[in-house]
Protein backbone atom coordinates (compact mmCIF):
# COMPACT_ATOMS: atom_id res chain seq x y z
CA UNK A 1 0.00 0.00 0.00
CA UNK A 2 1.27 3.23 -0.87
CA UNK A 3 0.26 6.86 0.39
CA UNK A 4 0.90 9.03 -2.82
CA UNK A 5 -2.95 7.92 -4.26
CA UNK A 6 -4.33 9.71 -1.03
CA UNK A 7 -2.47 13.22 -1.89
CA UNK A 8 -4.05 15.38 -4.57
CA UNK A 9 -5.09 18.74 -6.18
CA UNK A 10 -7.78 20.21 -5.87
CA UNK A 11 -9.20 19.18 -9.19
CA UNK A 12 -8.54 15.60 -8.52
CA UNK A 13 -9.79 15.76 -5.14
CA UNK A 14 -13.22 17.53 -6.62
CA UNK A 15 -13.67 13.98 -8.89
CA UNK A 16 -13.01 12.14 -5.61
CA UNK A 17 -15.63 14.11 -3.49
CA UNK A 18 -17.99 13.51 -6.14
CA UNK A 19 -17.28 9.87 -6.59
CA UNK A 20 -18.11 9.56 -2.75
CA UNK A 21 -20.87 11.79 -3.12
CA UNK A 22 -22.55 9.22 -5.40
CA UNK A 23 -21.51 6.46 -3.27
CA UNK A 24 -23.84 8.13 -0.67
CA UNK A 25 -20.89 8.81 1.47
CA UNK A 26 -21.06 13.19 2.92
CA UNK A 27 -17.70 14.96 2.44
CA UNK A 28 -16.29 16.17 5.42
CA UNK A 29 -13.16 19.16 5.41
CA UNK A 30 -10.76 19.96 8.12
CA UNK A 31 -7.92 21.70 7.42
CA UNK A 32 -4.08 22.64 9.09
CA UNK A 33 -0.59 22.94 9.13
CA UNK A 34 -0.17 19.35 11.10
CA UNK A 35 3.41 20.05 11.95
CA UNK A 36 4.17 17.45 14.34
CA UNK A 37 0.78 15.04 14.22
CA UNK A 38 0.00 14.01 17.54
CA UNK A 39 -2.70 12.30 19.48
CA UNK A 40 -5.01 15.43 19.42
CA UNK A 41 -4.66 15.66 15.73
CA UNK A 42 -5.57 12.06 15.34
CA UNK A 43 -8.61 12.65 17.63
CA UNK A 44 -9.96 15.27 15.46
CA UNK A 45 -9.26 13.09 12.45
CA UNK A 46 -11.00 10.46 13.84
CA UNK A 47 -14.04 12.42 15.02
CA UNK A 48 -14.77 14.54 11.52
CA UNK A 49 -14.26 11.25 9.67
CA UNK A 50 -16.98 9.80 11.62
CA UNK A 51 -19.46 12.50 10.82
CA UNK A 52 -19.89 11.89 6.83
CA UNK A 53 -17.11 8.63 5.55
CA UNK A 54 -15.51 10.99 3.09
CA UNK A 55 -12.61 13.40 5.23
CA UNK A 56 -10.35 15.75 3.00
CA UNK A 57 -7.83 17.23 4.82
CA UNK A 58 -6.45 20.54 3.46
CA UNK A 59 -2.76 21.11 4.28
CA UNK A 60 -0.72 24.55 4.56
CA UNK A 61 2.51 25.06 2.63
CA UNK A 62 5.79 24.89 4.33
CA UNK A 63 5.58 28.73 2.83
CA UNK A 64 1.90 29.32 4.47
CA UNK A 65 3.26 27.58 7.84
CA UNK A 66 6.08 30.00 8.09
CA UNK A 67 4.09 32.92 7.66
CA UNK A 68 1.28 31.39 10.16
CA UNK A 69 3.29 30.28 12.61
CA UNK A 70 6.86 31.89 12.07
CA UNK A 71 9.97 31.67 10.29
CA UNK A 72 11.61 28.85 12.67
CA UNK A 73 8.44 26.33 11.31
CA UNK A 74 7.51 24.34 9.70
CA UNK A 75 9.79 21.57 10.88
CA UNK A 76 8.32 18.81 8.65
CA UNK A 77 8.38 19.82 5.17
CA UNK A 78 5.17 19.82 3.60
CA UNK A 79 5.75 16.19 1.11
CA UNK A 80 6.48 14.99 4.99
CA UNK A 81 3.50 16.38 6.71
CA UNK A 82 1.42 14.99 3.48
CA UNK A 83 2.43 11.51 3.83
CA UNK A 84 2.18 11.34 7.30
CA UNK A 85 -1.72 12.13 7.35
CA UNK A 86 -2.18 10.20 3.83
CA UNK A 87 -0.91 7.42 6.28
CA UNK A 88 -4.11 7.78 8.73
CA UNK A 89 -7.11 5.51 7.96
CA UNK A 90 -8.97 8.17 8.79
CA UNK A 91 -7.77 10.43 6.07
CA UNK A 92 -9.32 9.96 2.44
CA UNK A 93 -7.35 12.92 0.69
CA UNK A 94 -4.92 15.44 1.59
CA UNK A 95 -4.79 18.74 -0.54
CA UNK A 96 -2.05 21.19 0.02
CA UNK A 97 -2.86 24.71 -0.49
CA UNK A 98 -0.36 27.71 -0.40
CA UNK A 99 -2.58 30.78 1.08
CA UNK A 100 -2.85 31.50 4.47
CA UNK A 101 -6.34 30.01 4.47
CA UNK A 102 -8.46 27.28 2.91
CA UNK A 103 -11.47 29.64 1.85
CA UNK A 104 -10.76 28.53 -1.82
CA UNK A 105 -10.30 24.85 -1.30
CA UNK A 106 -13.96 25.12 1.27
CA UNK A 107 -15.73 27.36 -1.62
CA UNK A 108 -14.59 25.25 -4.65
CA UNK A 109 -15.06 21.45 -2.50
CA UNK A 110 -18.44 22.85 -0.84
CA UNK A 111 -18.34 20.05 1.57
CA UNK A 112 -21.25 18.80 3.42
CA UNK A 113 -19.57 19.12 6.90
CA UNK A 114 -16.86 21.82 7.94
CA UNK A 115 -15.15 21.09 10.76
CA UNK A 116 -12.36 22.96 13.34
CA UNK A 117 -11.44 22.65 16.40
CA UNK A 118 -13.67 24.49 19.41
CA UNK A 119 -11.12 26.89 20.04
CA UNK A 120 -12.28 28.80 16.73
CA UNK A 121 -15.65 30.69 17.46
CA UNK A 122 -17.76 30.19 14.62
CA UNK A 123 -17.86 33.35 12.85
CA UNK A 124 -13.66 32.79 12.77
CA UNK A 125 -14.27 29.64 11.27
CA UNK A 126 -13.56 30.58 7.26
CA UNK A 127 -15.45 29.49 4.12
CA UNK A 128 -18.50 28.46 6.48
CA UNK A 129 -20.77 29.99 3.75
CA UNK A 130 -20.08 27.30 1.82
CA UNK A 131 -20.80 24.17 4.24
CA UNK A 132 -24.05 22.44 4.60
CA UNK A 133 -22.93 22.49 8.45
CA UNK A 134 -19.97 23.42 10.62
CA UNK A 135 -19.27 21.23 13.41
CA UNK A 136 -16.29 22.55 15.62
CA UNK A 137 -14.50 19.74 17.78
CA UNK A 138 -13.14 20.06 21.45
CA UNK A 139 -9.47 19.95 21.43
CA UNK A 140 -7.69 17.40 23.81
CA UNK A 141 -6.61 19.16 26.60
CA UNK A 142 -2.36 19.51 26.86
CA UNK A 143 -1.97 17.94 23.22
CA UNK A 144 -0.51 21.07 20.56
CA UNK A 145 2.44 21.45 18.15
CA UNK A 146 3.35 24.38 20.65
CA UNK A 147 3.72 22.74 23.63
CA UNK A 148 5.53 19.57 22.04
CA UNK A 149 8.09 22.02 21.03
CA UNK A 150 8.30 23.69 24.30
CA UNK A 151 8.84 20.19 25.94
CA UNK A 152 11.50 19.23 23.15
CA UNK A 153 13.15 22.48 24.17
CA UNK A 154 13.03 21.81 27.62
CA UNK A 155 10.35 24.39 28.58
CA UNK A 156 11.97 27.55 27.05
CA UNK A 157 9.48 29.39 25.55
CA UNK A 158 11.84 31.81 24.06
CA UNK A 159 12.95 28.73 21.94
CA UNK A 160 9.64 28.01 20.85
CA UNK A 161 9.14 26.76 17.31
CA UNK A 162 12.78 25.56 17.34
CA UNK A 163 14.13 22.59 18.34
CA UNK A 164 17.26 22.19 20.29
CA UNK A 165 20.18 20.44 18.84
Amino acid sequence: MTTKHKILTLQNALAAARKASLAGKKTVFTNGCFDLVHSGHVSLLEKSRSLGGFLIVGLNSDASVRRLKGASRPLNRLKDRARVLAALAAVDLVVPFAADTPYELIRALKPDILVKGADYARREIVGREFAGRTVRISLVKGRSTSGLIKKINGGNSADRGSIAP
